[in-house]
């Protein structure tokens, strides 16, 4: 198996056992997350689906992301991921929603240049961004946008049992 299975496996793992969902909001990685997640057997037990937003307007219908905050501050921001995650979240009724948005170049966007990430990770407790600056051309932002926001959710579970003594 690979890394990247391992990762959704974990995943999974825990959402089942907890009784808990999960739901994707990408915007650069154009469903990929959700589709890592659904190539694990058994990922009918905990994923929702996902929303591609790719375009501003998309993320604003489909998400309820601010469209005064992306008008000032582009969609490559930590606050419009967050938004995404929890819009995600909503929307699909989820107890996990997580969500991608960045450049992948060659081009810079709004400013920013290529390789500039930002994901989240929504749930009860409130959100988590990270932000990112990944090198490599488009495939590899990509790639590795994927990885970075499994290994963020799975870190967000695994602390969240910790805390919770399970």
């Amino acid at each position: 198996m690979s890394a990247r299975t391992d990762l959704c496996s974990a995943i999974l793992a825990l959402l089942v056992e907890r009784g808990e969902t999960v739901a994707t909001a990408e915007s650069l990685t154009g469903g990929l997350l959700c589709g890592a997640l659904v190539d694990v057997p058994g990922a009918s037990g905990a994923v929702l689906g996902g929303i591609v937003a790719y375009a501003a307007q998309a993320k604003v219908s489909l998400l309820g992301v601010d469209g005064g905050l992306i008008a000032v501050r582009g969609t490559v921001d930590a606050e419009v991921a967050q938004q995404m995650a929890s819009g995600v979240r909503r929307r699909l009724d989820a107890t996990w929603g997580v969500s991608t948005t960045g450049v992948a170049g060659p081009d810079a966007v709004d400013g920013k240049p290529a390789g500039t990430v930002f994901i989240a990770v929504s749930g009860s407790s409130g959100v988590r961004v990270e932000a990112l600056q990944l090198d490599g051309g488009r495939s590899d932002v990509r790639q590795a946008t994927i990885d970075a926001g499994l290994s963020l959710l799975l870190a967000t579970l695994e602390e969240q049992s910790a805390a919770s003594g399970g």
